[in-house]
């Protein structure tokens, strides 16, 4: 496989502050790349040491086998960038916006480009500052994607977004690597890079603790559970079921914790009185408490 994205040793500090250290990645093309964790943990610096925005403390990064600090535009050439906080030009209408990059850039179909607003489902005659904060980060996504490009690098893309227009956003990702499109996506919701993602890499305290296949990480997800009985239940009747840990009663109220399926938890439920049953899946920040509150747990390859 070619990898369109590589690091070796990448590290950066702020003067005494940590940004990132000694991360080494490899993405491959046409692989959509989840890269998690939580706010602060080094994920936006990494994204602007591979554009050159930032330089590298030490270590080194390539994309498309190009150096990043020896021809950077050559490699801004092919690449869609969403950054985590962006402004535009409030004046400029979304329309403006979007045929402003495309003639700064060059190369836009203008019939992809207008498929693209349309299943967006923007405005394009309303000016920027108009916009609420999910229309802005439309107009983000569409200057990122209406190029066609070879890579898409793309911190927190679905920030603000509701559900039917991440789902579209996600049926364009996929378009964009069949057609043989990379992707670099970071995020610190675990479900969500689940779905869209074919490998992961976590990073916690500017270091990755993990990089995996999706499926591998699955493992990380838990649901907290919380069970409301008329009459008392024996914890016992919880503790041996397959993912369940955690198991305490207080109250009149069973909670416990469990990793994978949840089935057998409703079925040993149901043998009871139940008068309420509550289940939340944890933020990822959350689950790296959890999995991660020691010590920081050594990068696994797959």
């Amino acid at each position: 496989m070619t990898a369109v994205i590589e690091t070796e040793q990448l590290t950066k500090f702020y003067g005494t502050h940590r940004g990132i250290v000694e991360v080494d990645l490899a993405v491959n093309e046409g692989e959509v790349f989840g890269f998690l964790g939580p706010n602060g943990a080094g994920k936006t610096t990494t994204i602007r040491l591979l554009l050159d925005l930032i330089r590298p403390t030490s270590g080194r990064a390539r994309l498309f086998g190009i150096e990043t600090t020896a021809d950077p535009v050559a490699i801004h050439r092919r690449i869609g960038y969403l950054p985590g906080e962006f402004t535009l030009y409030d004046r400029l209408t979304g329309g403006q916006t979007l045929a402003y990059f495309a003639a700064l850039r060059g190369g836009v179909d203008p019939r992809y480009q207008a498929s693209l607003v349309e299943r967006f489902d923007l405005d394009p005659d309303r000016r920027f500052r108009e916009y609420s904060k999910g229309n802005k980060q439309k107009v983000g996504l569409l200057v990122a994607l209406q190029h066609r490009p070879d890579l898409l690098l793309l911190d927190e893309p679905t920030a603000g977004l509701d559900p039917l227009v991440q789902r579209t956003f996600f049926a364009i990702l996929r378009e964009r690597v069949a057609e043989g499109g990379t992707v670099f996506l970071s995020s610190h919701i675990l479900s969500e890079v689940e779905k869209s993602c074919d490998r992961v890499a976590i990073i916690r305290d500017g270091r990755l603790a993990r990089l995996d296949r999706v499926d591998a990480l699955r493992d990380l997800a838990h649901h907290e559970v919380e069970l409301r009985f008329a009459g008392p239940v024996p914890a016992e009747a919880f503790t041996g079921l397959p993912g369940v840990s955690d198991v305490a009663a207080a109250d009149g109220v069973l909670r416990l914790r469990v990793a994978g399926a949840i089935a057998p938890v409703v079925q040993a439920a149901a043998r009871y009185e139940l008068l309420d049953f509550v289940s939340r899946e944890p933020s990822l920040e959350e689950t790296f408490l959890a999995e991660y509150g020691g010590a920081t747990a050594e990068a696994k390859q797959p």
